[in-house]
């Protein structure tokens, strides 16, 4: 096994693109992400507002009926369809052309939405994150692996990657089970967790940004939005996995100050990748 490469400053400043001043938004990338059910709106919510603050021009989200509304109000700069069931997904219809996908937040997973899941995995061609019950369902169904485009990012927290990958008696078990599956399947897998690491095959990051501040509901979900964004943007998954993990920690170390740790949530998140973006560009 290679040895671990620390994500610090100097290696997201050499994958980092600062925006062009001429740049406009059809330029910025459109990012799609699909997911939510009846009572897991907030998870795309709050994963389409992280995926437009982390500088994507367009956002469109996929969600059941039951979340239009509420998308509408929370988020006006997001685009939403629906899918024709009311509370969960059960067929996903898309009539545009997006840069990259995220899908799993918030989804559940309905029969109907396993259905949904398989179709939609056997025709997509378009760069993916995977999350959340996207992951569940697939750790069940592990024959769908192969639809996947290569260098799909997956987002597991450890519960997920123990259904993906099985049980474990030893970290160092652990990262040769998650090497194993990334390299046969041609994965990029976020290890979520203190501190978070990506596996890329034989390579390992390990991230050095972030606190127990993040140890909160939906931080996982603004993750998604974040790593979306980035690749609509025309980052490399690697590129894009590496920068958004870094940032994504980064607030939480910039606003743990003012929230401290108790009070800090996911939605603080999203309110500090400004000043995260920001501390990028000072020298």
């Amino acid at each position: 096994m290679k040895t671990t490469i620390s994500i610090d400053k100097s290696e997201i400043l050499k994958r980092y693109k600062p925006i062009d001043a001429n740049t406009h938004k059809g330029i910025q990338g459109h990012a799609l992400i699909i997911g939510g059910s009846y009572g897991k709106i907030g998870a795309m919510t709050l994963s389409s507002r992280a995926c437009l603050k982390t500088g994507c021009g367009l956002v469109t989200v996929f969600v059941p009926r039951c979340g239009y509304r509420i998308l509408q109000i929370s988020n006006p700069e997001v685009m939403v369809l629906t899918d024709i069931a009311v509370k969960y997904i059960s067929k996903i219809i898309i009539d545009f052309v997006p840069k990259a996908i995220g899908i799993g937040p918030g989804m559940g997973q309905d029969i109907e939405t396993h259905t949904a899941l398989h179709r939609f995995l056997k025709t997509n061609k378009i760069p993916l994150v995977i999350d959340a019950d996207a992951l569940n369902i697939l750790a069940q169904n592990q024959q769908w692996l192969t639809f996947l485009p290569e260098k799909t990012i997956f987002t597991p927290h450890q519960k997920e990657l123990e259904r993906l990958i099985g049980k474990w008696n030893s970290d160092a078990e652990k990262f040769q089970k998650t090497v194993n599956f990334s390299k046969q399947n041609n994965l990029i897998i976020v290890m979520k967790g203190a501190p978070t690491y990506i596996i890329d095959g034989e390579t390992i990051y390990e991230n050095t940004t972030g606190n127990a501040a993040l140890a909160s509901a939906g931080t996982g979900d603004v993750l998604t939005g974040m790593i979306t964004s980035l690749i609509a943007q025309s980052y490399v998954p690697i590129d894009a996995a590496i920068i958004g993990v870094y940032l994504h920690g980064l607030t939480a170390d910039i606003a743990l100050p003012e929230t401290g740790y108790q009070s800090f949530s996911a939605s603080d998140i999203i309110t500090y990748i400004g000043k995260a973006y920001l501390s990028l560009e000072k020298k």
